[in-house]
């Protein structure tokens, strides 16, 4: 114990700031779901009433229905397209540093940059992508205005600023893949469709696997794209369960009713946890 005092001190430094900003605000929201608080006056326990209040609410089903979809949508999109760009990366044999660096950059931008660029290429008078099609002779698209693209457009601004840090660890997986598993490959005639199903596939499924549980979990909780670009609108196409958890809490000042509804997210992606730990557990074993 004296020989690795500094180690411990460290330790308790990390533990005691991962209890303060992860564990107790997990409580506290607990606790709150299951009272009503102005923060003022002394909490009042109510019981269930915080859960029975978010789930009559009309646009509790819509909320949930937009955050699967959402989740669903990214999944189709997010997940698939850093693996691809991964592997397009890790064939190319000129300027791969460089590429790197262009696929990673988007992550480098606060969030609210990237969502506020998004929402001027999205205008539908002098957007970028309006003018493109206007360029294509393709009629204007309401992006954000409509509600049969404005999903789909945040879930491109999604894909967009996270598909640096998705790419990367790809393709640090694909570049630990020994190379004589492609050669015999490319001996017994494999193209690149092959190679990749057979082998690559293969050799990365514990990392293709995590990586689908994380984007899950982190699609579930989508907050700032619908939070500066449409305000869950319109007619409630893009609001979220993290989304409507705010309004709750800021907007109605109803905290209880917040935290029940966090709660319940938190439920749902405490499974999807459980789930990720067993698969984890049973691929190491």
């Amino acid at each position: 114990m004296r020989r690795n005092l500094t180690a411990y001190g460290f330790l308790c430094g990390a533990l005691i700031c991962f209890a303060f900003f992860s564990w107790y605000p997990m409580v506290r929201e607990i606790l709150l779901s299951f009272q009503q608080t102005n923060f003022v006056d002394p909490p009042t326990w109510v019981g269930l009433d915080n859960f029975r209040t978010v789930a009559e609410d009309a646009a509790f089903a819509d909320a949930w229905i937009n955050t699967a979809a959402f989740t669903g949508l990214a999944l189709a999109f997010g997940y698939v397209v850093p693996f691809l760009a991964a592997i397009i990366l890790n064939e190319l044999r000129h300027a791969r540093a460089y590429l790197r660096f262009v696929v990673y950059l988007p992550v480098m931008l606060p969030p609210a940059v990237g969502v506020l660029l998004f929402k001027w290429f999205y205008d539908p008078g002098p957007g970028l992508f309006n003018q493109i099609l206007d360029l294509a002779h393709l009629p204007a698209l309401s992006w954000l205005d409509s509600t049969d693209t404005a999903l789909i457009s945040l879930v491109i601004v999604s894909t967009w600023m996270n598909l640096g840090t998705g790419t990367l660890i790809y393709l640090a997986a694909l570049q630990s893949i020994p190379g004589e598993l492609y050669e015999a490959a490319e001996l017994d005639g494999a193209g690149l469709f092959k190679r990749v199903w057979h082998v690559t596939i293969p050799q990365t499924k514990l990392i293709l696997l995590v990586m689908l549980l994380l984007q899950i979990v982190a699609t579930m909780q989508v907050f700032i794209e619908p939070y500066l670009m449409t305000g869950g609108g319109p007619e409630n196409a893009t609001l979220t369960v993290a989304y409507l958890m705010y309004q709750y809490a800021f907007n109605f000042g109803d905290f209880g009713a917040g935290g029940a509804l966090g709660l319940m997210l938190m439920v749902v992606l405490m499974v999807f946890s459980a789930f990720y730990l067993r698969i984890s557990r049973d691929n190491q074993s």
